[in-house]
């Protein structure tokens, strides 16, 4: 999988999600290779738009197409600040991306330990028995680090903001504690931004 994050500032709300409309109407049929977006907004205006593909190639194919050209000019007029990140290295946790889901909370940071990091993204399934059963409302999650750096945006998919909040403020399990705290000592965390306005196509 190969991941495309692009972030900034709505300047205007409704053109955003028209424009996030028309591209699901008019573009995503001539997207070959594209798997899904997450596309959200915070109540402070910033948006997180996640775009999943089969592979580098393939988003690569849909960046040079002259219609999502003309989808991205269209895009800038109603955007600020706005940074895109390429993400070649691509982490799934409980199935990845889920359009299914209620809600998404997106954590923005740095690889803290490159090492700790990769040891931990090879033992995934082990990840998901510890922390599945202590968080069954983490229904998905995608974890991709940027190529340009050392930065990386972790995306987590839940059943109900109800449910993740009422979660969070339960202690985990020791096991679930301690791998927890392996991701976080390898994964620091700079932000967390949850997308109240969410989109999922």
């Amino acid at each position: 999988m190969f991941v495309q994050v692009i972030s900034g500032t709505v300047t205007d709300l409704d053109a955003f999600e028209r424009l996030g409309e028309r591209w699901e109407q008019e573009l995503r049929p001539g997207a070959t290779g594209f798997l899904g977006t997450t596309e959200g907004v915070t109540d402070d205006g910033r948006f997180v738009l996640v775009a999943r593909f089969e592979s580098k190639e393939a988003a690569s194919a849909n960046s040079a197409r002259p219609e999502q050209g003309e989808f991205a000019a269209e895009m800038q007029q109603v955007t600020s600040d706005v940074v895109f990140h390429d993400c070649s290295r691509v982490v799934t946790l409980f199935g990845g991306g889920k359009d299914t889901a209620a809600f998404v909370q997106v954590m923005r940071g740095r690889v803290r330990d490159a090492a700790q990091a990769d040891d931990l993204f090879a033992h995934t399934a082990d990840t998901e028995k510890v922390l599945g059963a202590a968080r069954p409302d983490v229904v998905g999650e995608v974890i991709a680090i940027h190529d340009d750096g050392d930065g990386y945006t972790d995306v987590v998919y839940f059943s109900s903001e109800a449910e993740a909040r009422a979660n969070e403020q339960r202690e985990l399990p020791p096991e679930a504690q301690a791998r927890l705290q392996q991701l976080q000592s390898a994964l620091e965390i700079d932000e967390y931004l949850d997308l109240t306005r969410l989109h999922l196509r």
